[in-house]
């Protein structure tokens, strides 16, 4: 057995538990400035616990719990600076670690799953686990062809416990909100609810990561580890050594931090052009900086680990992202709006100004303005507040814009990956990134008059529509 606390009461109660201690540690921190302390002196320490509770629950849960500490930790670098300092430690513990299981349960589970005599297969097996994430842990072994490879083990009950604890944390989103201001949790977790079975099924992981290892396999400057074995509830794959991204993020060069932000945006744009998927698990703990890029050893290469969720995108991402994104930079106020309408992102029933929706645009698309732009945390948090403030025409406009279910993946991925350079610092050209990889975003001769003639017809049609509507009436 796991100590994985795995019945439904235990769990409940420990996620539970986390609200009535935030309470709590208000009543102490009211309890200290009685006495005397100051605000600032006692904040920061508030905030600490809160944090130190809060991820060394989720981290002790695993499953769910911990898979949604792991989604919210790349939203860090929205968070005010008075905030973000205390939790930012927790945060990236939670991105590369958790407590292991017992060295008898994985020695269970891989008899279990590989059968009695599993360690024949292995010429080494390192019971000390090497990273542990939300639903398994990885241990370092050396293959019986001698490779070394990364053995990936699935928690016993994962499953139920990350349904368990998706379930719980729905249930008191409001109170998690505050973490992260301007952010609704609630749907995020209700996504994360829905990809928790492929996640499961390591049969669709390997087919995912073995599609990326072929496609980049004589890549200069991404590595995918391939797939060397695949069985119920257990994954081998070859090992891959390197620097992990939250390093970087805490101890990195500049020179490193430009690096891996320029390969991780080329990644998230390349990688479903040439595969038909989309990587949609981009925290720092699924990524690498390997040396021995294109220019030598003191180049960098990026690792890319973890496909357990990807958005399957045969066709690349959406031709429309790139056609908005280009025309949204031209200023077409009216194209661009038409385009959202006809996506399902403006509702029927709903009418904006263009000229509205293209202010609302404009801010969030800066990084693509530019030949090359700089992340930061300050420019996430000014974005984030200008959209949660609920006194501003962002917040207005926002709230009346629709994100059909098609685009919910992808637009997390791509907040997430924002959130990941911004934690970086890198200073990225991503415009370069977008001409190369994104559909739409670059038209060939001919298709803008065929996009502008369509565009047109729609709106047209429209209004042929609302003056037969006011005709009846």
């Amino acid at each position: 057995m796991s100590d994985l606390p795995r019945k439904a009461v235990t769990r409940t109660a420990k996620l539970a538990a986390l609200p009535l201690g935030f309470a709590g540690r208000a009543t102490w921190g009211l309890g200290k400035r009685i006495v005397g302390e100051s605000a600032e002196i006692v904040g920061r320490e508030l905030q600490q616990r809160t944090a130190e509770q809060l991820f060394k629950v989720l981290g002790e849960l695993k499953g769910g719990a911990m898979k949604f500490g792991q989604a919210l930790s790349v939203f860090e670098s929205a968070l005010p600076e008075e905030i973000a300092g205390p939790y930012r430690a927790a945060l990236t513990k939670l991105q590369e670690a958790a407590p292991p299981m017992p060295t008898r349960t994985v020695h269970a589970a891989l008899a279990e799953r590989l059968g009695e005599d599993w360690a024949d297969l292995f010429l080494e097996f390192d019971d000390k686990p090497a990273a542990a994430a939300s639903i398994g842990q990885v241990h370092r072994a050396v293959w019986h062809d001698g490779r070394a490879v990364a053995v990936k083990v699935q928690y016993p009950g994962a499953g139920e416990a990350l349904l368990s604890d998706l379930t719980q944390l729905s249930r008191f989103a409001r109170l998690l909100g505050p973490l992260v201001p301007g952010m609704d949790v609630k749907p995020l977790i209700t996504e994360l609810r829905d990809r928790v079975s492929e996640e499961l099924d390591y049969g669709l992981e390997a087919q995912a990561q073995q599609a990326h290892a072929e496609e980049f396999a004589d890549d200069p400057d991404v590595v995918v580890p391939a797939v060397v074995h695949q069985g119920d509830q257990v994954l081998i794959t070859e090992w891959i050594d390197g620097v992990p991204l939250s390093e970087v993020i805490s101890d990195g060069t500049q020179e490193q931090r430009d690096r891996a932000g320029q390969l991780l945006s080329r990644f998230l744009f390349s990688g479903p052009a040439r595969t038909g998927l989309l990587h949609a698990d981009p925290h720092p703990g699924n990524f690498r900086l390997l040396p021995g890029g294109p220019d030598g050893e003191d180049d960098w290469r990026l690792g890319v680990l973890d496909f357990g969720t990807v958005d399957r995108l045969p066709g690349g991402l959406p031709e429309p992202i790139g056609a908005s994104l280009r025309m949204t930079l031209d200023g077409e106020a009216a194209a661009v709006y038409e385009l959202l309408r006809r996506e399902g992102f403006v509702k029927e029933s709903i009418e904006l100004d263009p000229d509205a929706v293209l202010d609302y645009l404009l801010p969030i698309i800066e990084p693509a303005r530019v030949e090359e732009f700089t992340f930061t945390r300050d420019w996430m948090r000014s974005q984030a507040a200008r959209i949660a403030d609920p006194r501003s025409p962002a917040h207005q406009l926002g709230k009346q814009l629709n994100l059909p279910p098609a685009y919910l993946l992808i637009h997390r991925v791509t907040l997430s990956t924002i959130g990941v350079l911004c934690q970086l610092g890198a200073t990225v050209r991503l415009r370069e990134e977008l001409e190369g990889w994104l559909p739409g975003f670059v038209l060939e001769g001919g298709e803008e008059e065929e996009l502008a003639d369509v565009l047109q017809a729609n709106l047209e049609a429209d209004e042929e529509d609302g003056e037969e509507t006011a005709a009846q009436a």
